[in-house]
C-alpha cells in the first residue's frame, strides 16, 4: 500500500496547503488547528452547530478560511479544522473579527463537545517534498504524528535526517508529495512534528509509489547510507501514530467570493 506516511512510520515501529515552499522566508507563516471530539449521539447536532456558526461568520464578513476534516480512521467521531498559513499578527485580527460569533459557537457547538484542543503548526519547507502544483486539498490526507525523544539532540537529528531524505526525494523527482510541520505551543500531549500527504481516493491512498520510499533513498545515496539514515531517524523518534482524514466540504468555511 502507498500509506502516505508509511516511510516514517515504519522506522518508528508502528494536516492543507499549496505552495508552502514558495512562502516568503522573511514573513513567518503558521497554521492554526482545532480538533473536536464529539459523542456519537451528538454528531448530528454538532455538525448543525458548526454550520450555524459558519453562517454567522459569513453574515459578519469573516475573511479567514477554515478547512474541515473528518477523521476516517482512529477516533472517527473526531473533527479537525485548519487555517491557511498566516502571519502571527493575522491571528490577532482573526480573533477580533470572529468575536461577533463567539456566542453562536458557545450556544450551538459547545454543548456537543466532549473536548477540544488547539495548537499551531509551522510548515517546514526544507523537510517537505511539495513539487510545484501540489494540491493538498484532495479528498483524503494521511497524517502521522511524531513525538521525539527528549532533548535537543533528538530534535536536531530528526530535522537533519528528514532534510537529507527530502533532498533525495526532490533529486529523484519522487511522485509522492508530503508536507512536514513542526508543532508549536500545542500542549503537553501534542506531537513534535506532523507529516501530511494527499490522496484523491482510497484507491490512490492504497497504491504504492514507484519506487518505494526507501528504495528511492537508496537509489540516490546508496544502500549503506539509506540504512544509516533510517536508523538515525528511528533513534530520534519516541513514538508515532497515524490516521487518515477526509475533507468535509459542508463544514468548511470559506469567505464569501472564495
Amino acid at each position: 500500500m502507498k500509506r502516505i506516511t508509511a516511510w516514517l512510520a515504519l522506522v518508528a515501529g508502528l494536516f492543507c496547503v499549496t505552495g508552502v515552499q514558495a512562502a516568503d522566508e522573511g514573513s513567518p507563516r503558521v497554521i492554526r488547528s482545532y480538533t473536536d471530539w464529539v459523542a456519537p449521539a451528538d454528531q448530528q447536532a454538532y455538525e448543525a452547530g458548526i454550520k450555524a456558526y459558519n453562517q454567522c461568520l459569513r453574515e459578519h464578513g469573516f475573511k479567514y478560511a477554515w478547512k474541515a476534516l473528518n477523521h476516517e480512521t482512529g477516533d472517527v467521531y473526531t473533527y479537525s479544522y485548519v487555517s491557511d498559513p498566516l502571519a502571527w499578527a493575522d491571528y490577532d485580527a482573526m480573533r477580533d473579527s470572529g468575536k461577533s460569533c463567539d456566542a453562536s459557537f458557545r450556544q450551538n457547538v459547545n454543548p456537543h463537545l466532549k473536548r477540544e484542543t488547539s495548537g499551531f503548526m509551522k510548515p517546514m519547507p526544507e523537510m517537505s517534498h511539495m513539487p510545484a502544483g501540489t494540491d493538498m486539498g484532495h479528498a483524503y490526507v494521511g497524517v502521522t504524528l511524531f513525538k521525539l525523544k527528549p532533548g535537543h539532540d533528538a530534535n536536531e537529528s530528526f530535522m537533519t535526517t528528514v532534510k537529507k531524505i527530502t533532498a533525495a526525494a526532490r533529486k529523484a523527482k519522487w511522485p509522492q508529495p508530503y508536507q512536514v510541520m513542526q508543532v508549536v505551543d500545542s500542549g503537553e500531549d501534542a506531537p513534535d512534528y506532523i507529516l501530511a500527504g494527499p490522496a484523491k481516493s482510497w484507491a490512490d491512498y492504497g497504491t504504492e509509489p514507484d519506487p518505494a520510499f526507501w528504495k528511492m533513498v537508496a537509489n540516490v545515496y546508496g544502500e549503506a547510507q539509506a540504512k544509516s539514515l533510517r536508523k538515525t531517524l528511528g533513534d530520534a523518534i519516541d513514538r508515532a501514530s497515524a490516521h487518515v482524514d477526509r475533507y468535509n466540504e459542508e463544514l468548511t468555511y470559506r469567505p464569501s467570493g472564495k
